[in-house]
């Protein structure tokens, strides 16, 4: 499994439309992380994100907000959703959450 992140500052991005960078973790099967990359996206436009990260081979974004299209394209491409995570957190702290069935979600920070 590879997990993407949005990332400003070092920590979880509320709205991956708007992040600095992007932090891929790759996940074994014992759900270890056994990869940290991080990655400067290319400038947003509509489609253009969810079309790279699924060139990283990412199978699923954990983010704070996310408009409902980006959505739609992020599933189109085979990869899995979770918005509603809470901004500020290192991507590490994210990641190991879900990783521990632990992560909490809220609303998604993102209304359009």
């Amino acid at each position: 499994m590879k997990i993407a992140i949005p990332v400003t500052e070092g920590t979880l991005c509320t709205h991956f439309g708007h992040c600095q960078q992007f932090c891929f973790f790759t996940v074994n099967d014992k759900n270890q992380i056994t990869n940290k990359e991080m990655l400067t996206p290319p400038p947003h436009e509509p489609g253009v994100l969810p079309r790279w990260i699924a060139e990283q081979k990412a199978t699923l974004i954990l983010a704070g907000g996310m408009g409902h299209r980006a959505q739609e394209l992020f599933t189109q491409n085979g990869i899995k959703v979770i918005t509603g995570v809470q901004g500020g957190q290192t991507p590490e702290t994210a990641v190991e959450a879900y990783l521990n069935g632990t992560l909490q979600t809220g609303a998604n920070a993102c209304s359009h």
